[in-house]
């Protein structure tokens, strides 16, 4: 089955890009046109009606999913997004897929793969639910501090303050860029999943406040090492199974 698709994208190197990686599938994909933002997305598919849409989610204006909301009939959708890490699951369901920016050769093959299995599972009332489930998340108010139990008062700790979490045995322990120490009662999951994107998990048991690198050398055994701009010129040694998740953000 070929597919009539429309990529809707604001920014045109990302649209050239996607473009020329599908010609790379002239037998699944057939190239019906452009939008450059929600508006233009939303009449184009009103008016050529595509099978397919390639659709970017951060756009000025409308939004992708502002712009879903307003039609009547919902082709088959490939996001495209900038999303953490947080959202992405929510994306991996029997109708949609999403391409993370930039879209890769690889990532795409799969998405093009599984678009012949979207078909009979196609459920209008499943990608609204999905939507309004991701605009929740999204309108979720930012944390800017955490709270920390010590004795018998509790402290609040400034986010830009942190420099890492680090788990031992059954405690998390925070580290402030002034050298002190504290025992926090959240696990590092748990925190990796309330704090902002700038916290990224390194090692099964270190979250490290991203704004605080200052260096970032490669480590043996497929392993970083991150410096950290703080007195002490803090050293911490990335785990292993996080190498490609380090490499992608890094762009290493």
């Amino acid at each position: 089955m070929s597919f009539r698709t429309l990529i809707i994208e604001d920014e045109e190197p990302a649209r050239l890009r996607l473009s020329k990686l599908l010609q790379n599938y002239p037998d699944k994909i057939e190239n019906i046109g452009f939008a450059r933002n929600g508006e233009d997305g939303l009449e184009k598919i009103n008016e050529l009606k595509p099978d397919l849409i390639f659709l970017d989610i951060q756009m000025p204006g409308m939004n992708g999913f502002e712009m879903l909301s307003k039609l009547q009939r919902i082709p088959l959708i490939i996001f495209c997004t900038a999303y953490d890490e947080y959202a992405l699951q929510a994306f991996e369901t029997n109708s949609i897929d999403y391409l993370l920016k930039p879209v890769k050769q690889e990532r795409l093959a799969k998405a093009i793969s599984k678009l012949d299995k979207f078909v009979p599972h196609f459920n209008k009332a499943e990608i609204l639910d999905f939507l309004e489930a991701i605009e929740k998340k999204e309108a979720k108010p930012k944390l800017t501090s955490i709270s920390i139990k010590t004795g018998k008062k509790i402290i609040f700790l400034k986010l830009n303050n942190i420099l890492f979490f680090k788990a031992k045995d059954k405690y998390v322990s925070v580290f402030l860029k002034n050298g002190e120490e504290y025992l926090c009662e959240q696990s590092l999951q748990q925190l990796s999943e309330e704090l902002p994107e700038r916290f990224r998990r390194i090692h099964r048991a270190i979250l490290l406040n991203s704004d605080y690198i200052k260096e970032v050398h490669s480590y043996f055994n497929s392993r970083f090492a991150f410096v950290l701009e703080d007195k002490n010129r803090t050293k911490l040694i990335s785990g292993r199974s996080y190498l490609k998740e380090i490499k992608d953000w890094i762009k290493a």
